[in-house]
């Protein structure tokens, strides 16, 4: 695992779970938690409105205003809307999945093309793909924060 929490990850109990999502970095809870207390909030206002201070007619009308929003609400084609998201989403990480670049297929490649028992064979194909792995390394240093970390400067990419 490349977070800091992995030892919390490691000994999570059932109960001590829902700190461990607090931690978690890219939970979906943190990304909704403030949308969940606005609905929450404007929802228990709206139904406290609707059971104590409004009237016989008032109530009626409110119903009524309920039943045409629901009419029109379908009209909206949510599960098209939300296929749609989802289908851009999962392609947009797929396609961030396949740029990756996977230094084992070169590696076929050059231990295909590259011949020879001997030592200096060997030694060609090892410098290769000390070559390949290095311009991976610059590759995810110039992206990842977390691969920067590790490798700030250039001596310990040497290192």
């Amino acid at each position: 695992m490349t977070v800091t929490y992995s030892s919390k990850v490691a000994n999570a109990t059932f109960f001590g779970f829902h700190r461990l999502l607090l931690r978690w970095k890219g939970s979906i809870y943190k990304l909704l938690y403030r949308e969940f207390i606005v609905f929450a909030t404007l929802y228990t206002a709206i139904s406290v409105l609707y059971r104590f201070f409004l009237t016989g007619s008032q109530k009626r009308f409110f119903e009524k205003l309920s039943i045409y929003c629901d009419r029109y609400a379908e009209q909206i084609p949510v599960t098209f809307v939300l296929g749609f998201y989802v289908t851009l989403v999962v392609n947009r990480w797929w396609n961030q999945f396949v740029n990756l670049p996977w230094p084992d297929r070169l590696m076929l490649l050059i231990s295909s093309c590259v011949q020879g028992r001997d030592e200096y064979g060997r030694l060609l194909r090892r410098t290769l793909m000390r070559y390949v792995n290095l311009t991976s390394l610059l590759i995810f240093r110039s992206v990842s924060t977390a691969v920067y970390k590790r490798f700030p400067t250039m001596d310990h990419v040497v290192g």
